[in-house]
């Protein structure tokens, strides 16, 4: 199901308000993975210093794909409030 027919499932009756909230707790969950993937490389880092290169071309990698998650978010927010 897409973000536009679950939107439209709701028949435009959704409080602007409730989608606000929506989608702050949906950002929590890509702001701690942020957070557990750099804490990760700093722990790999610190065990196996010679690897900091491949260790951080990961993180950015993963990076990119959870604000992925923060950005759809934020556009099914919009798209909530705008039907």
């Amino acid at each position: 199901m897409s973000a536009l027919q679950i939107a439209q499932a709701f028949d435009g009756n959704i409080n602007p308000g409730l989608a606000a909230i929506g989608y702050g707790l949906a950002a929590i969950g890509p702001g701690i993975g942020v957070g557990l993937i750099f804490s990760s490389v700093i722990s790999g880092t610190a065990r196996q210093p010679e690897a900091r290169g491949v260790l951080l071309g990961l993180a950015w990698t993963t990076f990119a794909i959870v604000e992925v998650l923060a950005l759809i978010g934020f556009v099914v927010y919009f798209i909530a409030t705008a039907v």
